[in-house]
Parts: structure tokens; sequence; C-alpha cells
């Protein structure tokens, strides 16, 4: 991993276009090639950025403007293969630093969220009739969404399975979704959110994301909790 903090501005063109004027910040260029622009605030969410598979090129800045308060010392280039563009005009830089980090074991689950994992798997009627299990654990480039599914139109469906659901989890599976719709032999692909208990926040996010929120019964699952004994 590649961390620089520079002065710099950013121009991206694409499905819109978005423009950050000169200022300091951290670009970081991820082993996989990905790049993301970060303010020092918005927690871990970046200003900007560019989604693996893409390319970087590094070229010289065109003439100087006299009037420029920052000189550029280089331009950097990032495009992927659906024609968007990131461009990052690099001024004065304050930190330049790569970093091995190794393969990452990824993310541990507990107990009661492999085991939750696991039961809905057995049990695609929790989500719908007529929905089918396709496989656990469906790679994608940045990491296995937990559940994939065909719901009753044959529809792919993709879910992932918290114990307590929260932001960073509803963002984890929109990143998915992101590079899932990207692949022509799965698009169109929908996204679930299922968990024991959602938090309003996440909720809020899910639906601006066009994710559903499933809230499910681990006792019921396992089948401790019949709900015909319920007297209410």
């Amino acid at each position: 991993m590649r961390l620089l903090i520079a002065r710099c501005q950013v121009d991206y063109a694409g499905r819109l276009s978005a423009h950050l004027p000169m200022a300091t910040r951290l670009i970081m260029v991820k082993a996989d090639g990905s790049v993301s622009v970060h303010a020092d605030d918005r927690a871990y969410k970046p200003l900007n950025w560019m989604s693996a598979p893409c390319t970087l090129t590094v070229t010289p800045p065109s003439e100087p403007d006299e009037a420029d308060a920052t000189p550029i010392t280089e331009v950097w280039e990032v495009h992927n293969g659906s024609g968007d563009t990131l461009q990052i005009a690099i001024g004065e830089v304050f930190h330049d630093s790569n970093h091995d980090l190794g393969i990452d074991p990824g993310l541990q689950k507990d107990g009661v969220e492999a085991h939750l994992q696991v039961l809905l798997a057995e049990n695609p009627a929790t989500f719908g009739d007529g929905w089918t299990l396709v496989r656990r654990e469906h790679p994608t480039p940045i990491g296995p969404v937990d559940l994939l599914f065909r719901d009753r139109s044959g529809a792919y469906v993709a879910v992932e399975v918290k114990r307590r659901g929260e932001i960073d989890g509803v963002e984890q599976l929109a990143r998915y979704l992101e590079l899932m719709n990207a692949d022509p032999l799965l698009a169109p692909v929908r996204g679930v959110f299922a968990a024991q208990l959602i938090k309003p926040q996440a909720r809020t996010l899910a639906g601006t994301r066009g994710i559903d929120c499933v809230l499910v019964d681990y006792d019921a699952l396992r089948g401790l909790d019949n709900v015909e004994d319920r007297l209410f």
C-alpha cells in the first residue's frame, strides 16, 4: 500500500463529474490498484475513489500557470474499464511511503454470526418463497459476500449476515453489490442486509442504497423457539 499526503486537486469524470479544489489530502493506492482520496474527517469514507480493476499512469504537468499558488509536480490519471477517469494533480508532497501489509486473513465471524449464516443458507425461505441458495461465501475482488441466492424470479440476490446490523455492514454490502453488478454474468444483483438487530441509521442508509433489511430470529432458525407455541 502506498500512502501519499500532499496538496492535490482532484477531478472525476464518468457517470457524473466532481471537482475537489487544491487542498491537503491523503491519497491511498492499494495493492489491487484501487485509488482513494481522503480528507481528515468523514471516518473511513473517501472523498473520491476508483475501485479495482483500474490502471494508474503518472505524467508531468502541462505548462505551469504563474498565477497558481501551488505548482503541480505531476498528474495521476486513473482509468477503469467503464471509461471513468480520476485525475489527481499533485502539488507539494508532505509524506510518501510504501507498506507491504501481506495477505489479510479476512473478517473472522463470531460463533453466533457464523452459525446464523449456515442456518440461513439451509433455510432460504426465510427471505421468501421460491428462493434457492447458489453458494455461500461468493467471492468478489474485495472479499466474499456471505450468501448468494436466486429469488423466485431467478434474479441473483446477495445477502450479508450480521449479528448486529450497523452502518459499516451496509457499506460493506454496497461495495460488494457495485462489483457484482459490474459482472454481466450476474447483473442485476440486489442486496439484502440480514441481522438479528438492525440499527435505525443502518436501515436508513440501506434504503438509500436500494438494499432490503431483514430481521432474523436466531432461536427460531435453530428450532428452539416454535412460533406456534407462543401465547403472543
